[in-house]
C-alpha cells in the first residue's frame, strides 16, 4: 500500500471517528466534557486532513523531481493504477458488501428483536471493527487490525451493556471511544507515514 493509499484510508477514518464523537458524546456524559471531546475530535480529524494534503504536496514533486512521464507515453498503467487496482480488488468488493449486508441487516434484526436503540452504535462499531480486521490481509497492511480488534470489542461490550440498566452508556463506549479510536489512530498513523516518507 502506498503513503497516498494509506492516507486516503486514514483520511476516511479521521473523519468517520470525528462525526463518531460528536453524534455519541452526550449526557450521561457532562456537557462540558462532551464539548472538549468533540472539539478535539474534529481538530484530529483537521489534522488529519492537513497531512493528506502534505502528503499530496509531496507526492506531486516528487514525481516532477523524477520526471514521471503520463502513462500513454510510458506504453502503460502507471503503477499507481495497478495499486490502485490491487487496493480496490475483488477481496475488498467482497468484504464491503459483506459489511453492507451485515449493517442494515443487523440493525433491522435488532428492531424485530425489539433491542434498545442504543445498542445500533454497538452493531455499528462491531461491523466496522470486523470490515478493518478483514481488510488487513487484504490489503496487506496489519496496522489496520488494532484499530479494527478495538472497535470490534466495544461493540461487543455496548450489545452486552445495552442488555442491562447502565443502557444509556452504550453510546459513549460503543460509539464515543470508537470515534475517539478511529481519530486518534488516523492522526498517529498518518503523522508516521507523513514523517517516514519524509
Amino acid at each position: 500500500m502506498s503513503v497516498m493509499q494509506r492516507m486516503n484510508g486514514l483520511l476516511v477514518g479521521a473523519v468517520f471517528g470525528a462525526v463518531f464523537v460528536v453524534v455519541n458524546a452526550r449526557s450521561p456524559l457532562n456537557t462540558g466534557a462532551a464539548d472538549v471531546l468533540r472539539v478535539a475530535a474534529c481538530l484530529g480529524a483537521a489534522a488529519v486532513v492537513a497531512m493528506w494534503f502534505a502528503t499530496v504536496r509531496k507526492e506531486r514533486s516528487a514525481a516532477e523531481a523524477g520526471g514521471e512521464r503520463p502513462a500513454a507515453e510510458a506504453g502503460g498503467k502507471r503503477p499507481a493504477a495497478e495499486a490502485r487496482k490491487g487496493m480496490f480488488g475483488r477481496g475488498y468488493l467482497i468484504i464491503v458488501a459483506a459489511e453492507v449486508l451485515l449493517l442494515f441487516g443487523g440493525l433491522r434484526v435488532l428492531a424485530l428483536l425489539d433491542r434498545p436503540e442504543q445498542g445500533n452504535v454497538a452493531w455499528v462499531a462491531f461491523v466496522v471493527g470486523v470490515h478493518f480486521v478483514a481488510l488487513a490481509p487484504v490489503w496487506k497492511d496489519w496496522s489496520i487490525a488494532v484499530p479494527g480488534a478495538v472497535l470490534t470489542v466495544l461493540g461487543v461490550a455496548g450489545l452486552v451493556l445495552a442488555s442491562t440498566p447502565a443502557v444509556s452508556w452504550v453510546p459513549l463506549l460503543s460509539g464515543m471511544l470508537s470515534g475517539v479510536v478511529l481519530v486518534a489512530g488516523s492522526v498517529t498513523f498518518g503523522w508516521r507515514s507523513l514523517v517516514g516518507a519524509s
